[in-house]
């Protein structure tokens, strides 16, 4: 095992439409940037080709200006970390592109990160959780329940088997005319409702999977028939229906989760990916202190996508010596 006492790393995040590059001191983030893609505001959704030409555009001043941000050199860096998946494949290239390129010219190793793995490892970056741990990682791509037995040992237990719990929200808010990206705007706008006032059918619990197309559909039968009786429906209860949709959302999330906490008999539960931002689900999982839970939350920042998460688990691969070749691929899909 490699040993040193201070290990500088430069990590890249370039899975979907944010371009992100951070520079770690071991496990300690000393720079974080990200720079988001606008210009899928104007489609309702995230256009891949649009995405590889803007991480293209983006990538060189963005590591620039982490290392430049961090006060670290080029030169002090003893490795370097990227996403190699999951995630749209034209995004991905850019990224380990540009990570392998700058390794060899550089003459330093390459850690290719799994981009799920890192999300829950975005947990490590300010705390520190006892293992074995239970962790939901939410996303508009991903819903998964990992078991997370040692810093990269994990072990998925659970996932939707359909649709992530992003989408479900995402698909709301666009049968509501609300903009792109709609799931932070479903959040805001339930925090001024009633989350009692309506109520959608649950799934059947299935193990520790789930499954939210039928929640999709279901919340678009009841706007439709409500909007027929009443051409003003949405309009006139559009805070009460986003907080009772999203209660129902996270109370399935927290359902499912807490059966497998249970069955296992962990009280230490963590979450992240994208849909950890939510205020409901925030809430929900801090509520749990108060019944012997052990709960960590990563900060906004680290709970979309960005490289600080990249880093953190280049940290722990490099004191492996878990390299990675030149030759290695990208892949898109999650394994």
């Amino acid at each position: 095992m490699l040993q040193s006492n201070e290990i500088f790393t430069l990590s890249i995040e370039s899975s979907c439409d944010d371009t992100s590059a951070a520079v770690l001191c071991n496990d300690k983030v000393l720079s974080n940037i990200v720079a988001n893609q606008l210009i899928h505001e104007q489609y309702g959704g995230v256009v891949p080709e649009l995405a590889s030409r803007a991480h293209q555009q983006n990538i060189v001043a963005v590591v620039d200006t982490a290392l430049s941000k961090s006060g670290v050199t080029k030169g002090q860096l003893a490795a370097i970390s990227f996403t190699n998946g999951p995630g749209l494949l034209g995004s991905l290239l850019v990224g380990s592109s540009f990570a392998k390129t700058m390794s060899m010219g550089l003459n330093i190793p390459l850690l290719e990160v799994n981009h799920m793995q890192a999300h829950v490892a975005a947990n490590y970056i300010d705390a520190k959780p006892n293992f074995p741990f239970l962790c939901l990682t939410v996303s508009g791509g991903h819903t998964q329940i990992v078991l997370v037995k040692a810093p990269l040992e994990m072990e998925v237990i659970g996932q939707t088997i359909d649709d992530a719990v992003g989408e479900a929200f995402d698909k709301a808010a666009k049968i509501l005319n609300l903009p792109y990206p709609g799931g932070p705007l479903v959040d805001k706008l339930a925090k001024q409702g009633d989350s009692e006032k309506y109520t959608f059918p649950l799934p059947a619990l299935n193990q520790y999977n789930f499954t939210f197309s039928g929640l999709k559909t279901a919340f678009l039968y009841f706007i439709s028939k409500n909007s027929k009786d009443s051409p003003d429906f949405i309009k006139s209860e559009l805070n009460n229906i986003c907080a009772s949709y999203q209660k129902h959302l996270v109370h399935y999330l927290m359902k499912v989760f807490l059966k497998a906490a249970h069955d296992l008999g962990i009280n230490e539960l963590a979450i992240s990916g994208g849909v950890s931002a939510n205020s409901e689900l925030r809430k929900e999982m801090l509520a749990l202190q108060t019944k012997g839970y052990s709960i960590y939350i990563p900060k906004f920042e680290y709970c979309t996508d960005n490289a600080a998460m990249i880093g953190i688990v280049g940290y722990y691969k490099y004191l492996k010596g878990d390299f990675s070749s030149n030759s290695v691929v990208p892949f898109t899909r999650s394994i």
